[in-house]
């Protein structure tokens, strides 16, 4: 017979409040056993008293000294006395045992029926968390979202536990979430690696056919070769950003002072009609990291911002550190980023722009996260996009799963 965990803890308990029980009635019965030797006292007291009365009716008392009628008298009072001690005490005992065995019994019910209610109420408090623990898991298996806690009584180490598997199961969901992001830029990488190669055979030989015929073209001819090779440029352009996105920083990394990097590219990256201002806090440490990369990323976050804003506009950066990392805030006054695509502008092949390629984002974020960083987009005070970069103090790490890969 399979008994569920409630049922066999109920039968446990059950068993443990019936053994007082039980030790209770076997107390009781060794007390009867004991009153046993005055029931047999009093019937050989009764039979010394019959053969007493039987001496007297044979004894001719006449015969009698005073003395001896005397002593003769004395001892039947006695022995009448004793009788009659003897029967109060036989009856006192007769209910004394009656009424001790209607306690015990009583108790005995008593304790039994509070054993029952005690183990049922155990019982319940007992499996009802540990079968909710066990729904979970459950959940967490299917990698279904747990349910909604709610206040409950019960024993704080439950509650305990509660937390600690929805911490578990946070966990477990952020790390398939970062498998599944990094199986997925190792696909990206992948088909990036292999477009960058099929675009880069055609595009030597087509610019030496667009120089070759504009040596002998015409008025006419010239602006459809102008649009060859400016098309041509842009193809170069999009094959370079395949190769960038496909590849991981090389060599070892060094120090990279930010607010030198991030002002010499206020001063070239952006067009004059721009208005510009670094604010870098006392005390901001460098990073550790490949200098190109970090230089494009934050290249493609002043030209994403450009564009936004028509060439026209202002653009902020402000550098700080905190525990284990800098902060870097590029804030424009372009229209921003609605909130329902700031989470997809870094996935590549997302561009909102009619001629972008939806990759410069994308190499933002790969170049961040390698370097042990992370990206966001936010509104800027006052509007405008305002994009917040954190750079490790640790240094460059490689992405999970390239290594098994490499």
């Amino acid at each position: 017979m399979n008994l569920s965990f409630r049922q066999r803890i109920y039968l446990v308990l059950i068993v443990l409040g019936a053994v007082p029980t039980a030790a209770a009635i076997l107390g009781w019965a060794l007390t009867q056993r004991a009153s046993a030797p005055a029931a047999g006292g009093r019937a050989a007291l009764e039979a010394v008293a019959a053969s007493g009365r039987e001496l007297l009716l044979t004894l001719d008392t006449s015969r009698l000294t005073p003395a001896e009628r005397g002593a003769l008298a004395a001892h039947v009072a006695e022995l009448n006395s004793a009788l009659s001690r003897t029967s109060q005490a036989d009856a006192y005992t007769r209910y004394y045992s009656t009424g001790l065995a209607a306690v015990i019994l009583f108790l005995g019910a008593l304790l039994v029926y509070a054993s029952l209610r005690l183990g049922g109420h155990l019982s319940r408090q007992l499996s009802r968390p540990i079968d909710e623990l066990i729904g979970w898991t459950g959940h967490i298996r299917r990698h279904e979202p747990l349910p909604p806690d709610r206040p409950r009584r019960g024993a704080p180490e439950f509650a305990a536990l509660r937390t600690a598997l929805r911490e578990m199961a946070a966990a477990l969901e952020r790390g398939r979430a970062r498998e599944l992001e990094a199986e997925r830029l190792r696909a990206f990488r992948e088909v990036a690696r292999r477009v960058a190669h099929e675009m880069k055979n055609p595009l030597t030989p087509m610019r030496f056919a667009v120089a070759q015929l504009a040596r002998s073209a015409t008025n006419g001819q010239r602006e459809a070769l102008e649009v060859l090779a400016a098309e041509t440029d842009r193809l170069e352009q999009l094959a370079r950003e395949f190769t960038e996105l496909g590849r991981l920083p090389s060599g070892p990394p060094a120090e990279v002072d930010l607010a030198e990097l991030l002002g010499e590219l206020l001063r070239t990256a952006l067009p004059p009609e721009i208005e510009r201002s670094l604010d870098v806090a006392p005390g901001t440490p460098p990073v550790v990291g490949h200098y190109d990369p970090i230089r494009r990323a934050f290249a493609n976050i002043l030209r994403n911002a450009v564009e936004a804003m028509h060439g026209r506009g202002a653009v902020r950066v402000a550098i700080r550190g905190e525990p284990g990392c800098v902060v870097v805030e590029v804030s424009d006054t372009g229209p921003g980023v609605p909130p329902a695509d700031r989470e997809r502008i870094f996935d590549p092949y997302v561009t909102g722009k009619r001629d972008g390629t939806g990759l410069g984002l994308a190499l933002v974020k790969q170049t961040v996260e390698t370097h042990g960083g992370s990206v966001a987009v936010m509104d800027a005070p006052g509007g405008g996009a305002r994009f917040v970069v954190r750079l490790s103090l640790a240094g460059p790490r490689q992405p999970e799963g390239e290594a098994a890969e490499r």
